[in-house]
């Protein structure tokens, strides 16, 4: 046994991987994607610009993102098998990050793309929200909406859902919102597929053990939960006795505090901007000046009831704001997330697949030893 090994339990503060995709900096408050400081790159790139940017390390030029985009476009279409396995998910009413689970493994059941990476990864990048968009209609009694090959690809996400064309501010904060989600460092659901992808496994493979993990509530987040605790507030008055009451008995304000950020997460300062225009143009605006209230006030009183924390708030808070002014239903939060983070797991299984190299760690043996063989107890 080496003696010389050291547990880290749950990994924390292991170096697994080398990466240029994104740095995240928990202390200063800092995410930057393939060397673009987030507030930068979210609010002003398309998706296809940010899943070009993640997969070639480098923006592309007008050619290169109208090629691109029309090769996402032309891949849009469910395979008929994958359609049927929906129908049949839906009937059993199964929550749609189960239906995401499922489906996932059978978008390459119609073998068109052959076993090139980048080919499948943009046939996995653009049937997932035709995917999502589908089996919320089917769930909810409807049929699928068809993709459109002249919107872009958040625009057509919007459409697929609703069945009517988005407005420009719409489309804009769905932009922004998939830019900022896209990548975020070594976490959970990243780690499994880079993971599966060093055994020598496929693409789709690496994405369904993705989603898996992302499925879990201690990764997948809780947006939903961050938008009830406001509507449950309700009105003004009631806003500093609601959050006293759920601090002083040890609960979670939902939306606040980060395992790695130690200040205010970049990201909800972003989806903030997005959410302030987004409401200016669609949506109630009453509510959004009324979730920044008790944003305020939670942040003082999570100061003032738990010093030295530094429970600031989190992405969750202003996903669920934003997700909510676009129309989204709650269950469509978490695989709206996967729409965009789907191209993040693949840049990294494409970098992962360069360094040729088993994800292989080592386990510390704490059970019985000494035991002999004697039969039957």
């Amino acid at each position: 046994m080496n003696t010389d090994m050291q547990v880290r339990s749950g990994l924390e503060g292991v170096v697994a991987a080398r990466t240029a995709l994104s740095c995240v900096d928990g202390e200063a408050g800092e995410l930057t994607i393939a060397g673009f400081p987030l507030e930068e790159l979210a609010p002003c790139a398309t998706f296809e610009q940010t899943a070009w940017l993640l997969w070639m390390d480098d923006l592309p030029d007008a050619d290169e993102l109208a090629g691109f985009r029309a090769r996402l476009a032309a891949r849009r279409e469910l395979p008929e098998a994958t359609l049927m396995l929906l129908r049949r998910v839906a009937g059993a009413g199964l929550p749609a990050m189960d239906a995401l689970r499922i489906a996932v493994g059978t978008l390459d059941i119609d073998g068109s793309e052959g076993g090139d990476d980048l080919e499948k990864g943009i046939m996995i990048t653009a049937r997932f929200p035709t995917l999502v968009a589908a089996y919320h209609r089917l769930r909810n009694g409807g049929e699928p909406v068809a993709p459109r090959g002249d919107l872009g690809h958040a625009a057509n996400y919007l459409h697929m859902i609703t069945g009517s064309e988005p407005a420009p501010a719409q489309v804009r904060a769905l932009e922004t919102y998939l830019n900022t989600v896209v990548d975020h460092g070594l976490n959970a659901s990243t780690f499994t597929a880079r993971v599966i992808i060093s055994t020598g496994s496929d693409l789709v493979s690496a994405v369904v053990g993705a989603v898996g993990a992302l499925k879990g509530p201690l990764h997948g987040g809780a947006p939903g939960p961050a938008l009830d605790m406001v509507f449950e507030i309700g009105s003004e008055e009631r806003i500093d006795a609601w959050l006293r009451e759920k601090v002083a008995a040890g609960e979670r304000l939902m939306g606040f505090g980060h395992r790695v950020y130690k200040v205010r997460d970049p990201r909800a300062d972003v989806l903030a901007a997005a959410s302030d225009v987004l409401y200016g143009e669609e949506g109630d605006r009453n509510l959004y000046e009324f979730a920044r209230k008790v944003e305020e006030r939670a942040l003082a009183i999570l100061e003032e009831m738990k010093p030295g924390r530094r429970l600031q708030t989190n992405v969750e808070f202003y996903t669920a704001l934003l997700l909510h002014g676009l129309g989204l239903p709650v269950d469509l939060f978490t695989p709206t997330f996967a729409v965009s983070r789907v191209a993040g797991w693949i840049a990294h299984a494409l970098e992962q697949r360069r360094t040729g190299r088993l994800i292989r760690p080592q386990s510390e043996y704490v059970g019985a030893t000494g035991r002999r063989w004697n039969g039957m107890r």
